[in-house]
């Protein structure tokens, strides 16, 4: 079953139109060398940079023409998490499923967050103790951080996950726990820098100069591809 589709879509002066087909259940990796276009093509999956030519299509809908909990079936870590620094690690988390309720839910939130048990069993899934809850979000550090937004995106429950550089700020270690704890969502589309990871994923695509230029099982890529893929010329 497809999610998303691209139609010869692009982004002038950042990506050349292009055709795919992102399938639930899938796990899928973006390649590139720094300003090949993966965050613009990740924008361009959730619809935060508008397609100025061709289509996207959500669930077989026009994603421009989708209603707000549409959309929020498309979940995304950016790179700079986006995180509300003076607010504390369970009001962050809860923020990930403000599309599902109220105003009112929304208010109580900033005032006495509500379901804390909720955002205690989602601390505990990515590795975090239920301690950190009523901590603000400054105090953490990078890789408490880094967890807190993989929680609010777990607290949002999207079918799709979006993922920008996840693992460039931490250590081998850790990097390999937030690989496996996005990983374990039912479908994603994460931008790495780290080719050598590759064979974690179901599919490789690849973006030179803002073409799309790989689309295949990591089983298909070689050395050669790679190299060409990360070259300057």
């Amino acid at each position: 079953m497809s999610l998303l589709e691209l139609r010869r879509a692009g982004l002038t002066g950042r990506l050349q139109p292009l055709d795919l087909t992102i399938h639930r259940g899938e796990t899928t990796v973006l390649l590139g060398r720094s300003g090949a276009g993966k965050s613009s093509l990740i924008g361009l999956c959730n619809g935060s940079l508008p397609s100025d030519q061709g289509h996207v299509l959500w669930r077989g809908q026009d994603l421009k023409r989708c209603r707000p909990e549409q959309r929020r079936q498309i979940g995304t870590l950016w790179q700079d998490l986006r995180l509300v620094e003076e607010l504390t690690v369970l009001q962050n988390i809860n923020t990930g499923a403000l599309g599902r309720h109220s105003m009112v839910w929304a208010l109580r939130n900033l005032l006495q967050p509500p379901e804390p048990e909720i955002g205690s069993a989602i601390l505990r899934q990515v590795g975090l103790s239920s301690d950190l809850r009523d901590q603000r979000v400054s105090g953490l550090s990078g890789g408490e951080r880094q967890r807190v937004a993989i929680a609010r995106l777990l607290r949002q429950q999207p079918m799709l996950v979006l993922v920008d550089e996840p693992l460039s700020a931490l250590d081998p270690g850790l990097a390999s726990d937030v690989l496996n704890l996005l990983l374990h969502q039912s479908s994603c589309v994460i931008s790495l820098h780290r080719p050598d990871l590759m064979h974690q994923f179901q599919r490789v695509l690849g973006l030179r100069q803002g073409e799309l230029v790989v689309d295949a099982a990591p089983s298909a890529i070689n050395e050669s591809t790679l190299a060409w893929l990360y070259s300057e010329d």
